[in-house]
């Protein structure tokens, strides 16, 4: 017999199989050999009140062997003579479309501008360790785009767009954990994507797909309102009739071509701030209103929204036991954002703390048209580069420095490699984001009782949450609303926030090349 319950335990029961082994015979009245197998179909962890419960969906196997439900690394079949379909970028977005199109029976030849994932390490390791910045390979760019080495989150909010289901079991066909099928809060870790990511490349290839890396696509051939052909970075030209494009929020030569080329695309607004570093057992302090956390439970996360005069300040990418990037794509620039590996075991949890914007906000740059919030952004970044020493550190203050404006007289130490420098903030931030920033963190510590410490450091600039731009396409068919053939795709088009969403868009694009809409 098979039985589905629901329980509450302890973190201790939920965490250690011969306890909840023990807890379920007792509950169930069972015999010591009847209960053969225990099955998570779902865990959350209920920290609202003083004590802490794990909640926990489970299948049972009472009097009957025990079969779990194993998934197995698809087959391959063979795409290498059908109609190919060409993929710019091989971030998630890339990477799912072309997994669906063989599912299709359709070819996919890829072009990714930057590095595969294990050549991509020297080039992080350029970055943090000696600040120089390659423009083709480094936090956003290169196989598996930027949420290969940023953390792996794969909890989203988008559960119309698609089956949020079928992202998680093939990620979990390809190696990661399946614990990612269950936890409420899915989480890969930085030290796990890369060889997950390896394994859908080398199943891409054997089954007769195409991918090239270091080809930046540099032009696109439009005529008569249909692409014929697009160049990469070694002068050759491509043509190509059918062309998704992928490329990551952060393409800002794309989004220039695309408007050179009066390719329409959009203005669109976006969340810029700071990336704020707390140490791990503070958070954990509040969140689980200890004194030490328990080790059957995680790192604690938080996730925090406030309207400060019609605006939200809200936390995002929170990394539990993580740590803070440096995530530029070009010198004279500094960008941060936050990672944590698979046991989410660093000291320090960090989170970006981020302020809506609106299309009003960018008027200053309004000469740049669509691409006025990019530049937007793009002056945050350069000065902070500028108020970092013109290198990849970064200007820092305590929190409450922060908010009473006070250059810190000395500052902690951080995750963040390349190093900080004592600036005042206020400086590199427009007046709305820097007093939205403030009232948003005064607000916080209404919600978290001990959040406001000048033991946390604030780190600028937080600017790279989404794409600056929307590439507008039909909803049905998405392809270009203008180009016939160009299939913008995932968060650089303004479609996706994040790993799953973006895989989602993917598989949504590849499937309406294929003529199926679902």
């Amino acid at each position: 017999m098979r039985k589905e319950i629901q329980i509450r335990v302890s973190p201790e029961v939920a965490g250690q199989e011969e306890e909840l082994r023990r807890y379920l015979l007792k509950e169930l009245s069972l015999g010591p050999d009847a209960l053969t197998g225990i099955e998570v179909i779902h865990r959350s962890i209920d920290a609202r009140q003083r004590k802490i419960l794990v909640q926990l969906s489970l299948r049972l196997f009472i009097d009957e062997p025990f079969t779990p439900n194993l998934l197995q690394t698809p087959s391959t079949k063979s795409v290498s003579a059908k109609k190919p379909v060409h993929i710019i970028g091989f971030g998630p977005a890339g990477l799912f479309a072309a997994l669906q199109l063989i599912q299709n029976n359709r070819k996919p030849i890829v072009w990714e501008r930057g590095k595969d994932v294990k050549a991509r390490v020297e080039d992080l390791r350029g970055i943090n360790v000696h600040q120089k910045v390659n423009p083709d390979s480094n936090y956003c760019f290169g196989e598996g785009g930027a949420g290969t080495y940023s953390d792996g989150k794969l909890y989203t909010r988008s559960t119309k767009r698609g089956n949020v289901k079928k992202i998680l079991e093939s990620l979990v066909q390809f190696g990661a954990n399946p614990n990612i099928l269950v936890d409420a809060h899915p989480h890969i870790g930085t030290n796990k994507l890369p060889q997950i990511i390896k394994n859908m490349r080398e199943y891409i290839l054997a089954c007769g797909g195409e991918i090239h890396f270091e080809q930046r696509v540099t032009d696109f051939e439009i005529r008569n309102q249909s692409l014929r052909s697009f160049t990469v970075s070694n002068g050759m030209k491509i043509e190509a009739d059918e062309c998704i494009l992928a490329t990551g929020h952060s393409a800002r030569d794309i989004f220039e071509i695309l408007k050179n080329k009066n390719i329409k695309i959009e203005l669109k607004p976006l969340a810029i701030g700071v990336r704020v570093e707390h140490p791990q057992a503070l958070i954990d302090q509040i969140q689980y209103k200890c004194d030490t956390r328990s080790p059957y439970l995680p790192p604690a996360p938080y996730s925090l929204v406030k309207q400060i005069q019609d605006r939200g300040v809200y936390s995002f990418c929170m990394c539990p036991g993580g740590v803070i990037a440096p995530c530029a794509t070009a010198d004279e620039e500094v960008v941060t954002n936050g990672w944590s590996s698979s046991a989410r075991g660093r000291p320090t949890a960090n989170s970006g703390i981020v302020v809506e914007l609106n299309v009003g906000d960018f008027k200053d740059f309004s000469s740049y048209g669509e691409l006025a919030s990019m530049y937007f952004q793009k002056s945050i970044e350069t000065k902070a580069w500028i108020a970092g020493g013109k290198t990849q550190r970064v200007p820092a203050q305590r929190l409450e420095d922060f908010i009473q404006n006070k250059i810190s007289a000395s500052l902690p130490k951080t995750s963040y490699t390349p190093g900080i420098v004592s600036f005042p903030l206020k400086e590199i931030f427009p007046k709305i984001i820097y007093e939205s920033l403030v009232n948003g963190f005064k607000q916080f510590e209404t919600s978290m009782k001990g959040y406001l410490t000048n033991d946390a450091i604030v780190h600028a600039p937080e600017t790279r949450t989404s794409s600056p731009i929307r590439i507008p396409r039909d909803p049905q068919t998405c392809s270009h609303v203008e180009v016939q053939g160009l299939y913008p795709c995932g968060e650089g088009a303004g479609y996706a926030g994040g790993i799953v969403s973006a895989a989602l868009d993917g598989m949504k694009v590849a499937n309406a090349i294929s003529g199926i809409y679902v």
